[in-house]
């Protein structure tokens, strides 16, 4: 091959690097040079190829794997030097590595036939494609960057906005959109206070002065911080969506004061039992008396009523407040008739008539009372709530009847109903229709949650204007039916021997009076201390204990006598007024000895006194 002596055509070249000046494509860089090399020298043969960050060849133009070009162009991306060769007779070859300034980025191959030498034009060449092409390399590096860089940011639970020098938005990461509702580009080269709810200015001025400071707008609570580029002066706010803790907190603080109410109505409802056992057990005790005149036994069956009327309250008070894990047979239409009473009077007042219905032949079910009682009383408050809200006078229907082995309850109001897509998302948690902080949402899937947990289903029957009816279908027992107890009264009884434990002097007179009426003998205690003194000494058919007395208790006295004569111990009952505290549940389900609930009829102290005769 003659010595190169040919000068560059600074045509070509000025071209070439005219037409390679911004791209960032590597295989239009290649195609152009091909273009350029075709043009002025009329090749043979030619191929060129860009390499990647890897060193293995991205882009290709011509044919890398010519036999005349293969080996020279594997040799200069190999060696990163010029490769020289003969090709067809008359002809040669040559092979160009284009240098980067930390690697080879790629080669060109060229055969041809003639007297022209155009090894200067071809290096020239080499030399802007590896300029070109780096450039290509860094702006794809700096894509990539930014691209993980936003990626990175997209991905944070924070919602991030950098300012520049002048308080104009610079970038922001989708979070921060989605926060304020708009596109990562629409926000962008605005002031932050044209792009930022109002709501939020103070709180990004204290943040932007360097202190952390809580933001609102409408329903969102951010906490937004700052922090200052040293070098760019840039500021980076950092937005912490709050909202949604916000609300929980809100539904916590809600359920621990239901909690609280619930213990407040325990702790009353206690008390009440007290006094309560008193009135109905002289009322049932005067009542059966032959020689009470007649002129005052109305005005006693009126006591008789309204005690059991209030008796009644107080029960479905603890009992609504009451914990209950485990499931029992049950028969729905108490629970029904104890829901309906919690609500009446209040509904009365606000002109909305609440019915119940129950069908004679009911089944028993297996249920937690407790936990279908709270469903019902979802429901009934829901139905409330919806004719409160509409402003008209309305009806609450509660209706029960027999459904296969089970029951099905319906509760029907005739309210503003629902449209369809309200419907769907009744039982979804957190959703409610109701204004803010008149309602969590949890209502209705915490009572889903209930009756599937029983085995059971609820529906929604609704349309805008129709009213609304929800459904609950729950399962029949799978336990056979337990046989019904003898009643007390139809079996003779012998004369027991008696101990009433009590620290309510009004207590103790009413169950001695009337044990003693009904030809017992009977002894009294005031404390655990003394109850326990006199069963260590004495032997009784039967010891009638309250459970919580300020001495000693019901329970401390039980320990000690199942310690110290534990035949004695056989013989307790207990009574109380405190069936909410899960202490309590657990220990006389633990002992497993009879219990009289305050305030209790005759009939349940005649059923113990039975017991304890037929031992």
């Amino acid at each position: 091959m003659p010595r190169d002596t040919a000068s560059p055509d600074p045509n070509v070249l000025i071209r070439f690097a005219a037409a390679v000046v911004g791209m960032l494509r590597p295989h239009s860089v290649l195609d152009n040079l091909t273009r350029e090399v075709k043009a002025f020298l009329a090749p043979t043969a030619m191929a060129a190829v860009a390499l990647n960050q890897q060193g293995e060849i991205e882009s290709a133009s011509g044919d890398p794997h010519h036999p005349i070009l293969a080996t020279p162009l594997a040799a200069a991306l190999r060696t990163g030097e010029p490769q020289q060769g003969s090709g067809a007779p008359g002809g040669a070859v040559l092979a160009l590595p284009f240098r980067g300034r930390q690697s080879i980025l790629g080669a060109i191959a060229v055969a041809w036939a003639g007297d022209l030498d155009p090894t200067t034009t071809l290096a020239g060449l080499a030399a802007v494609a590896a300029v070109a092409l780096e450039g290509a390399r860094i702006v794809e590096a700096a894509d990539w960057h930014r691209e993980g860089w936003e990626e990175a940011l997209d991905s944070l639970g924070l919602a991030i906005c950098i300012l520049d020098r002048g308080g104009r938005i610079e970038r922001v990461n989708r979070v921060f959109a989605g926060l304020l509702g708009a596109a990562p580009a629409g926000v962008l080269r605005l002031p932050w206070a044209e792009a930022i709810p109002t709501d939020w200015h103070a709180g990004i001025r204290a943040a932007l002065a360097g202190e952390a400071a809580e933001a609102r707008s409408g329903d969102h609570t951010v906490v937004v911080s700052a922090v200052r580029g040293l070098s760019s002066g840039r500021e980076v706010l950092v937005f912490e969506d709050q909202t949604e803790r916000r609300h929980l907190q809100e539904r916590l603080l809600q359920s621990e004061k239901l909690s609280a109410i619930g213990q407040l109505i325990a702790g009353v409802a206690h008390d009440l039992n007290n006094p309560l056992t008193s009135v109905v057990g002289f009322a049932d005790f005067l009542a059966e008396s032959a020689d009470v005149p007649a002129r005052i036994r109305e005005p006693l069956r009126v006591i008789q009523q309204e005690a059991e009327r209030a008796s009644k309250i107080v029960k479905n008070l603890l009992s609504f407040a009451r914990r209950q894990e485990t499931r029992q047979p049950a028969a729905l239409r108490p629970i029904l008739e104890a829901t309906v009473g919690l609500f009446r009077n209040n509904l009365d007042v606000e002109a909305i008539t609440l019915t119940l219905d129950v069908a004679p032949d009911l089944p028993d079910l297996d249920l937690n009372p407790t936990q279908i009682q709270q469903v019902f009383v979802n429901l009934i408050q829901n139905a409330a709530q919806a004719l409160a809200g509409d402003g008209q006078p309305g009806t609450i229907r509660v209706s029960a009847r027999r459904w296969m082995s089970g029951a099905m309850v319906e509760v029907t109001d005739t309210g503003p109903g629902m449209d369809a897509a309200l419907a769907t998302q009744a039982f979804e948690p957190f959703f409610t229709t109701k204004p803010e902080g008149q309602g969590t949402g949890l209502g209705l899937s915490i009572s889903q949650g209930i009756v599937k947990e029983h085995g059971g289903r609820i529906t929604l029957t609704t349309a805008p204007g129709e009213g609304a009816t929800f459904t609950v279908e729950l399962p029949g027992r799978v336990s056979a039916q337990a046989a019904a107890p003898v009643p007390a009264e139809s079996v003779p009884m012998r004369p027991l021997q008696v101990l009433v434990v009590d620290d309510e002097p009004h207590i103790l007179h009413y169950i001695r009076a009337t044990l003693e009426a009904w030809g017992h003998r009977v002894e009294t205690a005031s404390d655990g201390a003394v109850a326990l003194d006199r069963a260590l000494t004495e032997d009784f058919d039967l010891i009638i204990s309250d459970l919580r007395m300020p001495l000693a208790g019901g329970r401390e006295f039980y320990e000690a006598l199942q310690e110290r004569k534990p035949e004695a111990a056989q013989r307790v009952a207990f009574s109380t007024g405190d069936t909410v505290r899960g202490d309590t549940l657990d220990f006389l389900e633990a002992q497993g000895r009879p219990c009289l609930q305050k305030p209790f009829s005759l009939a349940e102290l005649r059923q113990i006194l039975h017991d304890a005769a037929v031992r």
